[in-house]
C-alpha cells in the first residue's frame, strides 16, 4: 500500500506543480484530484483520477487497474458524496453519485474509445463491474 500512497503523493504533487497537467504513463489522459473523506477513519484523502467531462459533471471510474475489488475510494464516495475536486487549476465542491442504465454505458463506451486501457481494466476485473462516478459539480 505504501508504494501506491508514494505514487499518488507523486502524482498529486506534479499536477499541483503543472496546473494539473502530468507526463509519463499518464501524459495526455485528464486527471483531477478527488478530495473525499475516508467512511471508516473520518480522515480526508486525496486521489488523483482519470476523469471525463459531462456538461456540468465529471465521471471517474472506479477501475482499480481491473483489479477484482474497486479501489477504497468508491466506499467512502458511496458513505460520504460530498467532494471536493480540482480540475486544473480550479476547485469545485460537487455531490457524487453512482451512474447506471444508459447512462453508465455511455460514458463507460466513451471512456473505453478514448483510452483502450479502460476495456483491458474490465477484462481483468470480470466479472466485476467497474463502477462509473458521476460528480455533480456544484
Amino acid at each position: 500500500m505504501s508504494d501506491m500512497n508514494e505514487w499518488n503523493r507523486q502524482i498529486i504533487a506534479e499536477f499541483r506543480a503543472n496546473d494539473g497537467v502530468v507526463g509519463g504513463d499518464l501524459a495526455g489522459m485528464p486527471l483531477l484530484l478527488l478530495h473525499h473523506t475516508g467512511a471508516k477513519s473520518g480522515l480526508e484523502r486525496v486521489n488523483p483520477l482519470a476523469y471525463q467531462r459531462n456538461g456540468n459533471s465529471v465521471a471517474v471510474f472506479a477501475s482499480k487497474g481491473g483489479a477484482p475489488t474497486n479501489p477504497d475510494w468508491y466506499y467512502n464516495l458511496v458513505a460520504n458524496p460530498d467532494v471536493t475536486v480540482e480540475i486544473g487549476t480550479e476547485t469545485h465542491s460537487a455531490t457524487a453519485r453512482i451512474a447506471s442504465g444508459e447512462e453508465r454505458a455511455r460514458i463507460w463506451s466513451t471512456q473505453m474509445e478514448a483510452f483502450p486501457n479502460f476495456a483491458e481494466y474490465e477484462e481483468k476485473a470480470a466479472p466485476r463491474k467497474i463502477p462509473v462516478v458521476v460528480l455533480d459539480l456544484g
